[in-house]
């Protein structure tokens, strides 16, 4: 199959174009060519700007789906949609669980109640960016019915992610003793391996598979204090995750939700993994994380505590 992407050479992007190509795709990727000219020799590549409206490249070819993996705003994906027509078989949108409304309790499937839609806004935040996502949503599924795939990940963690969303947690671990846990160790967590979000994004378009799906994970239930200890265990460490106020941390720290938010963590998974999504263990996520991490020389973190913002917490 040729599978057009618009993106492609970031994280979710990169991961969606390994998988393509190890299931023997024609990936094409669409992009601003500002980095990643390294990734992927071979893979045809289109230069162009959604942010600009410059989607010149797109005016020829066809594919037989399309991945849109860098549409934020109902205008973008508007301009995309008008362009391309139906030159594209499948329209895959990759959206956010940040789509819902806040008040839906554990176990929400994709049918569970969206937030208002939002047309335009100045920039995305916490108000902004998932109702910019359901505006989105809404005009694929307008344009292409049955031709249009919505995908709805949880966060994404996995090797190559440089907002080191588990990162921080597995080097933490490695130093063990006491951790400092904002909120409460008894958070629960979910995020999805990239490489599981590559392989449903890759099979349902495939199988040619309508509808919405959350990509979300691991496999079984866990707390952020269970993967603190995960992450003990991948080091050969013991650790106590030891509970210190939110208020005292950075707002956006790794894996961290405050407690009115804790339910939006317990999405349903199983349409996804019915369709083939695969379960990719928490320890084998963790251990090739630290494997990339270690590979890449360990950079500093752009989020999370410093040994000394730590210990005068845990003091």
């Amino acid at each position: 199959m040729r599978i057009l992407l618009l993106g492609g050479t970031g994280f979710i992007g990169g991961a969606v174009v390994t998988e393509a190509l190890a299931r023997g795709h024609e990936p094409v990727l669409f992009t601003r060519g500002r980095t990643g000219s390294e990734l992927f020799p071979g893979v045809s590549r289109l230069t162009g700007d959604r942010d600009t409206g410059d989607l010149t490249a797109l005016r020829a070819g066809e594919w037989d789906a399309v991945v849109d993996l860098s549409g934020y705003y109902p205008a973008q994906v508007a301009h995309a949609m008008e362009v391309l027509g139906d030159r594209v078989g499948r329209y895959l949108f990759v959206s956010s669980h940040a789509v819902y409304d806040r008040a839906n309790g554990p176990g929400a499937t994709e049918d569970a109640p969206r937030r208002e839609p939002l047309r335009e806004a100045d920039v995305l935040d916490d108000d902004t960016y998932g109702r910019l996502k359901v505006a989105c949503e809404d005009d694929v599924l307008a344009r292409y019915g049955d031709r249009a795939t919505i995908v709805r990940p949880i966060k994404v963690v996995g090797p190559g992610d440089v907002r080191d969303a588990a990162t921080y947690w597995v080097r933490r671990a490695a130093r063990g003793g006491r951790v400092a846990v904002p909120g409460s160790p008894e958070q629960p967590v979910q995020f999805v391996d990239s490489r599981d979000l590559a392989s449903l994004i890759v099979t349902l378009v495939e199988d040619g598979r309508a509808g919405a799906f959350h990509a979300v994970g691991p496999p079984e239930p866990v707390t952020l204090g269970g993967v603190i200890e995960a992450c003990a265990r991948l080091a050969g460490t013991t650790v106590e995750p030891v509970a210190v106020p939110l208020g005292e941390v950075p707002r956006f720290f790794p894996l961290t939700r405050a407690p009115e938010l804790w339910d939006t963590l317990r999405r349903d998974g199983s349409k996804a993994w019915a369709a083939g999504m695969p379960k990719t263990p928490l320890a084998e996520t963790l251990r090739d994380v630290k494997a990339w991490d270690d590979a890449r020389g360990r950079p500093e973190l752009p989020n999370g505590l410093t040994e000394g913002r730590e210990a005068e917490l845990l003091a």
